[in-house]
């Protein structure tokens, strides 16, 4: 396979009562609806024990998914499913706080090192491979935990995939032939236009270069006529019929009880669905610690980056390269290329600071996308993680479908707080450990050393 011209080829590159939400120290490394409103604080859980329970945790970048969903699975006899867009892919192991191996190895992990990044992984695909596991995990008498915080993916997975046709091999091969003129010039503007003329309005809003999208809309345009739009989405009848029942109810019946009944008639696993979040200040913090952390030692982010362009890759030019930190990172060294080899301590700070401004950003718009969401409940993970483990655990095993989270526990899912929205108007980060120019000498000359 090319990519930009280049074969594409892998080779790797170079206490119980402590809070969830820490310090992040990464692990060593072996080679548009209505917004619903509840009333009452609980667990979405049915007692119906004729569905499989399925435990599906997420929140924010940063919060505290990937140790949660480890120390459940060896409490629950489980197994962990990753439902992020950036850990199937091998090699990225860093900027995706990837589970180290001996993690992996204590408890199995699926859907982690899956894919080479020069190939695109959708949503779709994600459906597929996460249904199969969950079908495998629970025949073999375990809990399937799903861990991540890719938000369509959980969509899809919780409510299912649009009924959307399979394209022949035929228009397939036609829809590649039309774009690939496209894609080889980089006109990506252009290749937007055709697909916009062709009978998909909305593809102008993609992410610019998801080449797989795009070919994705024009292959749905030429099987079925339409586009993807014109498709039912499976979440937004559940979200429907929700808020048609709310509404004919009124106010009293907008409970937990109305969302177990939709999801005991429609869905066809018992989903028991957490997000686990903190204060919006303690949670930017903490990302932008991680970030500076990601850049540490040998094995870090920018050597992943250097890897990635070693393979002929592009910033932005696919999937794996879009993701939040690759990009960034991949940009830097390129400019850094085009200097010579040099960089100066301002030019290191200015992309540790764009870093950790797009993972906050991130993090934002996470946030926002799970208040949309009917079945989760939201965990403060500020509290220690013995404290959110047993509410897992009892919300797991209760039978009563009347699980109440405790008070404690809770955290809103709005900021109300007017000190704290302040606060974050004027919030910058504080670095760690890269302080003063310098604290990133050994990174220079580790950038000067590889343009040679």
């Amino acid at each position: 396979m090319l990519i930009h011209g280049v074969p594409c080829s892998f080779r790797l590159p170079h206490s119980w009562q402590q809070p969830l939400l820490l310090r992040w120290r990464r692990s060593p490394r072996l080679p548009s609806a209505p917004r619903l409103v509840f009333s009452t604080v609980r667990c979405f859980i049915s007692s119906s024990d004729d569905k499989p329970k399925v435990i599906v945790l997420s929140g924010p970048t940063g919060a505290g998914k990937s140790r949660l969903a480890l120390e459940l699975a060896k409490r629950l006899n489980g197994e962990v499913i990753s439902a992020d867009s950036v850990q199937v892919y091998q090699g990225l192991d860093v900027g995706s706080a990837k589970p180290s191996r001996s993690d992996r190895q204590e408890v199995p992990h699926h859907l982690v090192d899956i894919m080479h990044p020069c190939e695109d992984y959708s949503v779709g695909h994600f459906y597929e491979d996460a249904r199969r596991a969950t079908k495998d995990i629970i025949s073999r008498g375990r809990v399937p935990i799903v861990s991540g915080g890719t938000g369509l993916y959980l969509r899809w997975y919780v409510y299912g995939k649009p009924n959307v046709p399979k394209a022949s091999p035929e228009i397939s091969s036609e829809v590649s032939a039309e774009l690939e003129r496209f894609q080889r010039i980089g006109d990506w503007s252009s290749a937007v236009q055709f697909v916009v003329k062709a009978g998909d309005p909305r593809a102008q809003s993609l992410a610019t270069n998801d080449w797989y999208r795009l070919r994705r809309s024009l292959e749905i345009i030429k099987s079925t006529g339409s586009p993807p739009s014109a498709f039912r989405i499976p979440y937004n009848s559940f979200k429907e019929n929700y808020h048609s029942t709310a509404e004919i109810g009124g106010p009293e019946s907008r409970t937990s009880t109305v969302v177990e009944e939709f999801s005991t008639k429609q869905l066809d696993y018992n989903f028991i669905c957490f997000f686990l979040s903190s204060p919006r200040l303690d949670l930017y913090r903490c990302i932008d610690l991680r970030c500076e952390d990601m850049l540490l030692g040998q094995d870090s982010l920018l050597s992943e980056a250097q890897w990635l362009l070693e393979q002929g890759f592009l910033p932005n030019s696919n999937s794996a390269t879009r993701a939040i930190g690759y990009r960034q990172a991949m940009e830097y060294l390129l400019w850094c290329r085009e200097q010579g080899g040099r960089s100066s301590p301002a030019d290191f700070f200015s992309f540790l600071s764009e870093f950790q401004k797009a993972s906050r950003n991130f993090a934002k718009r996470q946030l926002t996308w799970f208040r949309n969401e009917p079945l989760y409940y939201w965990l403060n993970a500020s509290n220690p993680m013995e404290k959110v483990l047993n509410v897992i655990h009892d919300a797991y095993h209760d039978q009563t479908g009347d699980f109440e989270v405790p008070q404690s526990l809770k955290i809103d899912k709005e900021m109300t707080n007017r000190r704290e929205t302040l606060a974050l108007k004027s919030y910058q980060a504080k670095n760690r450990h890269f302080v003063d120019r310098g604290d990133c000498s050994d990174i220079l000359e580790w950038i000067k050393r590889i343009q040679k």
